[in-house]
């Protein structure tokens, strides 16, 4: 194999498919990188047998071929190569990569081409077309409340499912950990009627949204066969789904919270971020207490001192207070768009609703603490 690149066309390359490769693997083709060369092309393949991550993008291949490299190695000399130097790599026949650019000259340990894994491809199924923008803001509210304990692996990914309401047809995402939980929609696209629950894993999820950063106007999916594939301009993700059963969120979302407190999300968030600086324990809880249009955050620590602020809101109901975890608060709050956000609180032990007054289709649940 022989194939010259022009340096940013494969850095950005590297930059898309190495971080899927894990730092520390058992087994070493993983680490590596699988470079194919063919007429104009040259296609970039990194995996961890769960994850695939292809890209293809114009060379000028001399010499068709395959080769595997290790991928970080590869992505930090490309990274620190001049800008708009042409990049040279070749198969030798001595078993190695050489890699030329100006007057640097590499040469990287290579294994067999024939050991690099391939996730199984499959071409039937339920295919469709998102809009960029709508899967990227699926992403962006709801990956915060992903779980990370493996006990549950189940709730380790979003959960996406087509919905329908009255006629209202979405492309939902929900993700949750058991103390929050985060229900996204957006417009059902064609082709995705009927679109059976699928878990996309925590680390799908990431690989995903960081891709789409240069993604062009639309992503194509594919489920089929315990898989999901997204596609655009020249790069294609593939992952495994989780298998599992996905809890049945809408029951514990309430549906009678009648104690409605509304208030500016940036003041909220300053003032609770000030008061939990003294919370010491695991859970950071901090005391809401609301009555008339006062809302009085207070921190209780033994080790480290108290805290009050008050801070103005609208709120008709009666007194109450409840107990939140100042990080679920702020992850929360960092989603809404709007300058107004609502509390929707039942009693001191039950979840409350929070929305975006801006967005209907955006909707939070956060459990309370006993403080």
């Amino acid at each position: 194999m022989k194939v010259t690149i022009e340096r940013g066309t494969l850095l950005r390359a590297l930059s898309h498919v190495q971080s899927v490769v894990e730092r520390r693997n058992t087994i070493p083709i993983l680490s590596n990188v699988l470079l194919r060369a063919e007429g104009g092309t040259l296609s970039l393949t990194a995996t961890d047998l769960d994850i695939e991550i292809v890209e293809e993008v114009p060379a000028d291949a001399e010499q068709p071929g395959a080769v595997t490299a290790a991928a970080v190695t590869l992505f930090d000399i490309v990274k620190k190569l001049p800008d708009g130097t042409q990049v040279s790599l070749e198969k030798t026949g001595g078993g190695r990569l050489q890699l030329t650019a100006g007057t640097s000259d590499f040469s990287l340990a290579v294994l067999p081409e024939d050991d690099f894994p391939s996730l199984p491809q499959a071409d039937n199924g339920q295919r469709f077309s998102v809009p960029t923008g709508d899967l990227a803001r699926l992403i962006d509210k709801a990956r915060f409340a992903m779980s990370q304990e493996e006990t549950r692996y189940y709730l380790n990914g979003i959960y996406l499912h087509a919905f329908e309401d009255g006629g209202e047809k979405s492309l939902r995402a929900v993700a949750t950990d058991g103390h929050r939980l985060a229900r996204i929609d957006a417009d059902l696209p064609p082709g995705a009627e009927g679109l059976e629950g699928i878990i996309i894993p925590r680390k799908a999820v990431l690989e995903l949204r960081r891709l789409l950063d240069d993604a062009g106007e639309e992503v194509e999916m594919l489920v089929a066969a315990g898989r999901v594939r997204f596609a655009f301009d020249d790069i294609a993700l593939t992952t495994k789904l989780i298998d599992g059963t996905f809890p049945d969120y809408a029951r514990v979302i309430p549906q009678g919270n009648d104690k409605i407190m509304r208030v500016a999300p940036g003041e909220f968030a300053k003032s609770v971020d000030r008061v939990s600086t003294v919370s010491a324990d695991k859970t950071r809880s901090v005391k809401l207490a609301l009555e008339g249009d006062m809302l009085r955050l207070n921190v209780n620590s033994p080790e480290t001192g108290t805290a009050t602020e008050d801070l103005g809101v609208d709120y008709p109901g009666e007194a109450i207070e409840i107990g939140f975890n100042a990080r679920y608060l702020l992850d929360i709050t960092s989603q809404i768009d709007g300058e107004t956000m609502s509390f929707a609180l039942a009693d001191t032990a039950s979840p409350t609703v929070v929305s975006d007054a801006d967005d209907e289709r955006a909707l939070y649940v956060l459990m309370p603490l006993r403080v």
